[in-house]
């Protein structure tokens, strides 16, 4: 189990890196939570939490338009039964890189709360 997981993750990454958001929504349960510090900075009202794909959409479109060199560099993966914990490291030109970690919570081959931390 812990390898299908972690494909979810590559295919995760791959998505994101090629700003595909049909595919990386694709991954989402259709209720699916995200927590992001960043979300919680620029959308206070979510208190870092947002659910369902509409917005998820929302969010990483915007972030897709203000970022258009955004990359993630993966450095870790580890699965288990029902949740893969990935770190990155978040790439944009003339920002200083940011070591990254979340976790995709994942059931039935869906994700159904993505938890961002950044160190």
């Amino acid at each position: 189990m812990s390898n299908q997981l972690q494909q979810i993750a590559i295919r995760w990454f791959e998505a994101f890196n090629t700003k595909n958001l049909e595919n990386l929504l694709a991954l989402y349960d259709d209720e699916a939570k995200h927590y992001s510090p960043k979300l919680k900075i620029r959308q206070p009202e979510t208190n870092g939490i947002i659910e369902g794909k509409e917005a998820l959409h929302k969010w990483w479109q915007d972030a897709f338009e203000k970022l258009p060199t955004l990359h993630y560099k993966v450095t870790s993966l580890t699965a288990n039964t029902d949740r893969v914990f990935m770190e990155y490291i978040r790439q944009v030109k003339n920002e200083e890189d940011l070591l990254v970690a979340e976790v995709l919570e994942i059931k039935e081959e869906k994700i159904i709360f993505s938890r961002v931390y950044h160190g």
